[in-house]
């Protein structure tokens, strides 16, 4: 009776945080630090398009944690490089689906910037998105990623694929 009625409790608190948590505005991003991620999202992921490989690694930390849901974990920066040449370079671009990043301070360590973007097909039309968390960490004036979760990865519905061609052709 006891377990019964704790987890009832522990449902109804779930259920409470969870729709608290739909209700509630966004915390505002900070814009210093939001226009300061947004341009290292940015430089990262046109090394990441160029495959210019040495700048692309540059922006992780020598342990990075890399979870992703469809090709699993690593762990170094070594192995994002090289999964990103033999998986990526040359064959997939990445665009940030604009309005979707969202930069939150760590207080005395960083920030964590979250968003969506869409991969393209080099040449060719972008087929797939993913949601993204970023962990930035500042060591002095240089910042580092230090853990990335890429996750909910999906094919573009038609009405998204005609969206992103749209972007591409301005």
């Amino acid at each position: 009776m006891m377990i019964s009625r704790g987890f009832a409790l522990l449902a109804a608190l779930s259920a409470s945080v969870a729709a608290t948590a739909q209700t509630m505005p966004r915390v505002s991003d900070d814009t210093a630090l939001s226009t300061t991620i947004a341009a290292l999202d940015s430089e990262v992921f046109d090394a990441y398009n160029r495959c210019d490989l040495v700048k692309f690694g540059s922006y992780f930390s020598p342990t990075v944690e890399f979870y992703h849901d469809k090709g699993g974990a690593t762990f170094d920066r070594a192995t994002v490089v090289a999964n990103t040449r033999k998986y990526i370079c040359h064959k997939v671009r990445r665009q940030l689906i604009a309005g979707t990043l969202h930069v939150f301070p760590i207080k005395n360590f960083g920030a964590i910037a979250e968003g969506e973007h869409r991969f393209c097909q080099i040449g060719g039309e972008c087929e797939g998105a993913a949601k993204f968390l970023m962990v930035w960490r500042k060591i002095g004036a240089k910042w580092q990623i230090t853990r990335v979760i890429s996750y909910g990865h999906r094919a573009l519905t038609e009405n998204e694929k005609a969206a992103s061609s749209n972007v591409r052709s301005r």
